[in-house]
């Protein structure tokens, strides 16, 4: 763990248990690494393989009210650093212009970072009143505030505004910092389009030509890239093309001005098509088309029109119709106000040993914290910062409960059946280790009912209509399920609803029959055969990730979340509540696919 966390490890070994609970707390935070750092890109852990791709992109605009003035003759010249935690130490990634004094700055430079949903990333913004051209002042008189968070919260809040602290968190005034996040999308999308043509020319002798269409980009260089090739229509002057989809970056790259070439031939089976004409547009052009009106091209062929004198066109190519549709990334719903709910479920049952006994997986060793609470920090640090109440839901299965010690498989651990969540992940970790005393561990490993309980929760009373929630379930269990053939027909009835199910095997039990919920290797099917409407469960051992840090472990299990919750709201076509608006192209209703 390093020689520095192990003596605060000490320090805090005969406290008493909510100083160390909180100590625990801060040791994950210690321990939260990007696995793209040297030191774990290496690590020989399962299901790691070198840094992870990001989610996407974000820009990130900055703004500062009420700055204090450090300057005597006149106002303070602030710049803001952007810092990032790397390995427990803070450096620089970027910062902005210096804007002569002002004490409320809006900054041009944009502050542009990789975005990874499955990590914690600590960001610290600092500003300061610069004096040079370059310089960052080290006198505590040059320093006018910082902030110090994470990228997952302002991306869940879009535009975030904070308080300025000096050092020792007193407060810089009543000055702030406003972050706003975009994100810089790439691939915003595909169009569909529908060309017909009237009175071509006939390139035939005995029959109609046999017209086809070419689409051509123009790139940067000036060189031409084939876009899209229709099929070719028979014996047929006045051809009615099949509809065709193509990505905007295909098509324009999402530059709606980017000259595209189209050329229409007459299909020869010897591969010597006969040219009939060609135009030019551009996808801005391409989009004038509106509710009954059609956008048409004269179809040129220029040796005619230098030879010919009465030559008007060799007919007309017409864009019949043209439907846009937006393709919403993870980041569109969550900066859209998409809510995570996260609800964990941890394995009570007997063969976990005695809870007081040290060779317990529940065993709590107050300066060390077990498997079970290892994996909950992990993982639900990085959902709570997409969660606007900080209120998570823990339940328990396999235990006796009081008052009447009866089996269950679905109890509140702070039991209160009305209320089930807790306040953040500490309030979850010190529901976990006060309930333990008072519940019996027993068995089976049943797990579909607390399945079908956060399924049923996350369907609602009524059909879901907005991307206002999505629920990550969490179990935490020592063994393969008993219950495995309801456990599959739960599932399949879960992936139908906006959930995911990340289970973490803990201890060093045979797992090899729980790859199958996974769904990894072949596609999950209820006991009917029924297959899942779409893979949401993600199932790790453990002991994979003993020796990497706990931030692997959440990397691992979070990284195929964003794309089922983008999967379940594209396939009910269910648009962000307040989609991002994007720059290219801007001229049409955004449809979602």
């Amino acid at each position: 763990m390093g020689e520095s966390c192990f003596n605060q490890t000490e320090a805090f070994k005969d406290q008493p248990i909510g100083t160390a609970v909180s100590h625990l707390l801060t040791l994950r935070t210690q321990l939260s690494v990007r696995m793209s750092d040297s030191q774990e890109a290496t690590s020989p852990v399962a299901g790691i393989v070198g840094p992870a791709a990001c989610v996407s992109k974000v820009e990130l605009r900055v703004s500062c009210k009420s700055l204090l003035d450090r300057d005597t003759l006149n106002k303070s010249d602030p710049c803001v650093i952007l810092m990032v935690q790397n390995q427990g130490q803070w450096t620089e990634l970027d910062r902005t212009e210096v804007i002569k004094s002002n004490l409320n700055p809006v900054f041009a430079k944009v502050l542009m970072l990789d975005y990874y949903f499955e990590e914690v990333q600590k960001l610290r913004f600092e500003v300061y009143d610069i004096h040079g051209t370059h310089s960052i002042g080290t006198r505590d008189d040059d320093f006018l505030g910082g902030v110090e968070c994470t990228l997952g919260q302002i991306v869940a809040q879009k535009k975030m505004v904070k308080p300025l602290l000096l050092k020792y968190g007193k407060y810089a005034g009543k000055s702030t910092i406003t972050i706003h996040a975009e994100e810089i999308s790439g691939n915003n999308g595909y169009v569909e389009l529908s060309f017909c043509a009237k009175k071509l020319d006939d390139k035939d002798l005995f029959s109609k030509s046999d017209p086809f269409l070419e689409i051509y980009r123009t790139n940067d260089d000036g060189t031409e890239q084939l876009v899209h090739r229709t099929e070719v229509i028979k014996n047929n002057l006045n051809p009615v093309w099949e509809p065709f989809k193509v990505s905007l970056i295909s098509l324009c790259s999402c530059d709606d001005e980017r000259k595209l070439k189209c050329l229409v031939w007459d299909y020869d089976s010897r591969g010597k098509h006969d040219f009939i004409g060609e135009f030019y547009t551009n996808f801005k052009e391409m989009q004038k088309i509106s509710s009954g009106n059609k956008v048409t091209w004269e179809c040129i062929n220029p040796k005619y029109k230098l030879k010919k004198k009465n030559y008007k066109n060799s007919g007309l190519v017409i864009l019949s119709d043209l439907k846009l549709h937006r393709v919403y990334s993870f980041l569109d719903y969550i900066m859209g106000g998409c809510q995570i709910h996260f609800t964990v479920a941890i394995d009570f049952t007997a063969s976990n040993g005695d809870p007081r006994n040290s060779c317990s997986l529940h065993y709590i060793n107050p300066y060390q914290p077990n498997e079970y609470l290892k994996a909950l920090i992990a993982v639900g640090e990085i959902c709570q910062d997409y969660d606007s109440d900080k209120r998570f839901s823990a339940l328990g299965f396999g235990a006796r409960i009081p008052p009447n010690y009866e089996v269950s498989h679905d109890f509140a651990i702070n039991f209160n059946p009305e209320d089930d969540e807790c306040e953040e992940i500490q309030g979850v970790v010190e529901a976990y280790q006060n309930c333990l005393p008072k519940i019996q561990l027993y068995g089976p490993t049943n797990v579909a009912p607390i399945i079908n309980r956060i399924a049923k929760q996350a369907a609602g009373k009524e059909p879901i209509k907005d991307a206002s929630l999505y629920h990550i379930l969490l179990i935490l269990t020592d063994g393969v399920v008993t219950d495995m053939a309801d456990t599959r027909e739960a599932i399949v009835r879960a992936s139908y609803q906006p959930m995911s199910i990340i289970i973490v095997g803990v201890g060093n039990a045979d797992f090899t029959d729980m790859q199958i919920l996974d769904g990894d290797d072949g596609v999950l099917r209820s006991p009917k055969g029924e297959p899942v409407l779409r893979d949401i469960v993600q199932f790790v051992p453990f002991r994979d990730f003993k020796t990497a840090s706990p931030a692997a472990l959440a990397k691992c299990v979070l990284a195929e979340v964003p794309k089922q919750v983008v999967e379940y709201f594209s396939h009910k076509a269910i648009p962000p509540m307040n989609p991002v608006v994007n720059s290219a192209p801007n001229s049409i209703a955004n449809t979602p696919e």
